[in-house]
């Protein structure tokens, strides 16, 4: 099973695949989705579709994490950001892939054990969990390996539970 995790954005997309392997996460390839703030939103909106297109396609994930938004200071970033995570949205289900979204809360507790971990500490477990040299950067590639872990973690739980 392949997973793709997300971390939406309008500038900066992060994305990550991972599998499992014999009880190890293994991180297959992650990257960014940058878009440049001279282009319109709408031509923002579509640079990312287009490139997420290409990188389902290219890894075939069966299935994608992505962050809820829930709470933003900013409220220009959560427009922007809610209009990103809706083109990435409607991609994956063009593609048919299933999506399932977590909150911050979520990811932070699956990662560290610990609901209000800090960014650093998630990114350093993340690191280790994944066996990686170095932080991934942007951090909102670290965050799209956070995100796919996540959801690997949840499955695992469901799985047990049914």
């Amino acid at each position: 099973m392949k997973i793709l995790g997300i971390d939406p954005g309008t500038a900066i997309t992060g994305w990550a695949i991972i599998s499992e392997r014999k009880g190890e996460i293994i991180p297959l390839a992650f990257g960014h989705i940058a878009t440049s703030k001279e282009n319109t939103e709408e031509e923002r909106l579509l640079e990312i579709a287009n490139d997420l297109k290409i990188i389902v396609q290219k890894y075939q994930p069966e299935e994608a994490s992505i962050e809820k938004i829930f709470f933003f200071k900013n409220q220009k970033t959560v427009i922007q950001v809610a209009q990103a995570r809706g083109a990435i949205l409607l991609t994956l289900q063009l593609n048919n892939v299933r999506v399932f979204s977590y909150t911050p809360l979520q990811v932070k507790q699956a990662i560290t054990g610990y609901g209000r971990a800090d960014k650093k500490q998630i990114q350093l477990m993340t690191k280790s969990l994944l066996h990686l040299e170095k932080l991934p950067k942007p951090d909102d590639v670290a965050d799209a390996l956070s995100i796919a872990i996540c959801h690997l973690n949840s499955r695992k739980i469901n799985n047990l539970l049914l």
